[in-house]
């Protein structure tokens, strides 16, 4: 189960939204062990495009240093879909390498006419792919 505060829910979704029509992607980090996402680290889609995000490598090594010396872990990992419904592809699935992460999609497409986005929760090991309930809070 991922628990997350509203005001994050709204972060991630904006970017997504910022971002569309190329895919959006970025980190929230939290304190080692804590499993509770705080601080929101938007990164920049190295590949540009509609249909795949790639973070750039020199960003991401910056981004774990960063983590390392604030003692924090990433607590989810994000991007968008922006064509079709809130689910990992198999690319996705392939470049899931956090295995304590919470891998959230975003889709942009009203793919199922539930509203302008789907907002999903996934923890992918080893291959495997398990939803996720989401609770959205207030405050931790």
């Amino acid at each position: 189960m991922l628990t997350i505060t509203q005001a994050l829910v709204d972060r991630i979704v904006a970017h997504a939204r910022q971002d569309h029509p190329d895919e959006a992607c970025g980190v929230v980090a939290g304190p080692e062990g804590t499993g509770r996402p705080e601080r929101f680290i938007p990164m920049l889609n190295a590949a540009g495009s509609p249909t795949f995000y790639e973070f750039d490598s020199g960003d991401l090594l910056k981004l774990y240093r960063e983590m390392d010396d604030r003692d924090e872990e990433p607590v989810v990992v994000y991007h968008s879909h922006t064509a079709t419904e809130a689910y990992p592809s198999r690319t996705d699935i392939t470049y899931a390498n956090e295995p304590g992460a919470h891998y959230v999609l975003v889709s942009t497409a009203d793919a199922d006419d539930a509203g302008p986005f789907q907002f999903r929760s996934f923890r992918i090991l080893d291959g495997e792919v398990t939803e996720e309930e989401v609770v959205i809070v207030e405050s931790y």
